[in-house]
Protein backbone atom coordinates (compact mmCIF):
# COMPACT_ATOMS: atom_id res chain seq x y z
CA UNK A 1 0.00 0.00 0.00
CA UNK A 2 1.58 3.00 -0.80
CA UNK A 3 1.59 5.91 1.40
CA UNK A 4 3.02 9.74 1.60
CA UNK A 5 4.17 11.46 4.71
CA UNK A 6 3.23 14.80 5.41
CA UNK A 7 5.61 17.25 6.72
CA UNK A 8 4.17 20.12 9.37
CA UNK A 9 2.85 23.41 7.08
CA UNK A 10 3.18 21.07 3.59
CA UNK A 11 0.42 21.91 1.57
CA UNK A 12 -2.33 18.44 1.15
CA UNK A 13 -2.33 19.32 -2.38
CA UNK A 14 1.61 18.43 -2.79
CA UNK A 15 0.62 15.52 -0.87
CA UNK A 16 -2.13 14.15 -2.90
CA UNK A 17 0.02 14.91 -6.13
CA UNK A 18 2.61 12.75 -4.14
CA UNK A 19 0.48 9.98 -3.57
CA UNK A 20 -1.32 10.28 -7.17
CA UNK A 21 2.16 9.93 -9.00
CA UNK A 22 3.09 6.96 -6.83
CA UNK A 23 -0.34 5.23 -7.32
CA UNK A 24 0.37 6.13 -11.24
CA UNK A 25 3.79 4.44 -11.21
CA UNK A 26 2.63 1.14 -9.44
CA UNK A 27 -0.10 0.68 -11.59
CA UNK A 28 -3.52 0.79 -8.97
CA UNK A 29 -5.62 3.10 -10.68
CA UNK A 30 -4.91 0.75 -14.00
CA UNK A 31 -5.74 -1.96 -12.75
CA UNK A 32 -8.68 -0.99 -10.62
CA UNK A 33 -10.57 0.55 -13.60
CA UNK A 34 -9.77 -2.81 -16.06
CA UNK A 35 -11.25 -4.84 -12.94
CA UNK A 36 -14.06 -2.28 -12.71
CA UNK A 37 -16.38 -4.27 -15.42
CA UNK A 38 -16.27 -7.98 -16.52
CA UNK A 39 -14.86 -8.19 -20.23
CA UNK A 40 -15.52 -11.20 -22.09
CA UNK A 41 -12.44 -13.17 -23.16
CA UNK A 42 -12.84 -12.42 -27.26
CA UNK A 43 -12.94 -8.09 -25.87
CA UNK A 44 -9.97 -8.85 -24.08
CA UNK A 45 -7.90 -10.49 -26.55
CA UNK A 46 -9.16 -7.88 -29.42
CA UNK A 47 -8.26 -4.95 -27.11
CA UNK A 48 -4.94 -7.03 -26.43
CA UNK A 49 -4.39 -6.91 -30.29
CA UNK A 50 -5.08 -3.48 -31.13
CA UNK A 51 -2.37 -2.69 -28.58
CA UNK A 52 -0.37 -4.62 -29.55
CA UNK A 53 -0.16 -3.08 -33.63
CA UNK A 54 0.01 0.25 -31.59
CA UNK A 55 2.74 -0.51 -30.10
CA UNK A 56 4.29 -1.86 -33.19
CA UNK A 57 3.44 1.18 -35.17
CA UNK A 58 4.93 3.66 -32.83
CA UNK A 59 7.60 1.68 -32.02
CA UNK A 60 11.11 3.02 -33.00
CA UNK A 61 13.12 1.09 -35.36
CA UNK A 62 16.31 -0.05 -35.21
CA UNK A 63 18.63 -0.23 -38.40
CA UNK A 64 22.33 -2.20 -38.02
CA UNK A 65 24.84 -1.29 -40.52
Amino acid sequence: MPSVKVRAGEPIDKALRALKKKLDKEGIMKSAKAHRFYDKPSVKSRAKSKAAQKYKKTKPRSYTM
